[in-house]
């Protein structure tokens, strides 16, 4: 008797995981099989959280570290890994990237920084149809100057192209890369600037003096590769307070920019799995009983 009820509490036991498998939510999917790769390879910064959980502050540059620092997500991001960290340095290779790659719900992304042909293609004049066109013109509605006249976005365009600005929003910080296992969307953290105005000063970027608004959000440009066929380019114009700040100087990576892309939705277990796991332990737990 003690044998068969020992049966029939593993058998309850074992039908009650299988039920869990079928009914519980799936995870969120998070990126894995990590690396660093493109055409510079080691031209990257890691940035971890401090014991206190106040500030970012630089880390080895490893795989290691870069790993740890993707764990987080909106609510709690965990440091970032910035890409072309050299971008705003003399000398700064404008035809080369670097990449964050690995799998999301196994599918492949690859993250990119981006390069000066990625922004302009075959022309940098204001008025091409490019992506730095695009951007700008995004940028300055954000900055409510959408209404301006061609010649002050003209202007505006080659006083921010001759400031290097493209180079400098062509590094994004990527702080995670999480998917939502029952929608497929693929949410992906840029670390930047709540307020670009009090980041930068408008002394600093005195060109611009009256066209920008006191408040100024807006993150850096991430190329994005997905399943080898799906590219695009992620930017957003909105920030949430990360609740850290870094601590080298620039009051850098206390804004959130969350951006998104459709993925394939994860492959489930399928129900008829989870039926023939049951079937076989109902089955299991008859022949234990027919032998006491």
């Amino acid at each position: 008797m003690k044998t068969l009820l020992k049966s029939l509490s593993a058998g309850v036991l074992s039908l009650a995981s299988l039920s869990a498998i079928a009914t519980a939510p799936v995870a969120a999917a998070s990126l894995t099989d990590v690396k660093i790769g493109g055409t510079a390879s080691s031209d990257y910064y890691v940035y971890d959280v401090n014991t206190a959980g106040t500030n970012t502050t630089l880390a080895t540059s490893d795989l290691a570290n870069v790993k740890k620092v993707l764990d987080g997500n909106a609510i709690s991001p965990t440091g970032n890994v910035e890409l072309a960290a050299s971008s705003e340095q003399t000398g700064f290779d404008f035809t080369k990237n670097t990449t964050l790659e690995g799998n999301i719900g196994g599918k492949s992304l690859v993250l990119s920084s981006l390069t000066y042909l990625d922004w302009f293609g075959a022309s940098n004049a204001y008025g091409a149809s490019n992506l730095a066109n695009t951007w700008f013109n995004s940028f300055l509605t954000a900055a409510g100057q959408g209404g301006a006249s061609t010649g002050v976005k003209t202007f505006a365009y080659n006083t921010f192209f001759g400031l290097k600005g493209f180079e400098r929003t062509s590094d994004p910080n990527i702080s995670y890369v999480n998917q939502n296992d029952d929608t497929g969307l693929v949410s992906i953290g840029l670390a930047g600037h709540l307020n670009l105005i009090d980041a930068y000063g408008l002394s600093t970027i005195s060109a611009f003096a009256g066209l920008l608004p006191s408040t100024l959000q807006a993150s850096e440009v991430v190329k994005y590769t997905y399943d080898n066929n799906q590219t695009g380019y992620l930017y957003s114009f909105k920030a949430t307070d990360s609740g850290l700040v870094s601590d080298d100087g620039t009051n850098s990576h206390n804004g959130n920019y969350e951006v998104t892309f459709k993925g394939a939705k994860p492959v489930p277990v399928p129900a008829a799995f989870v039926g023939i796991a049951i079937a076989g332990a109902i089955g299991a737990l008859k022949l234990k009983r027919s032998k006491v």
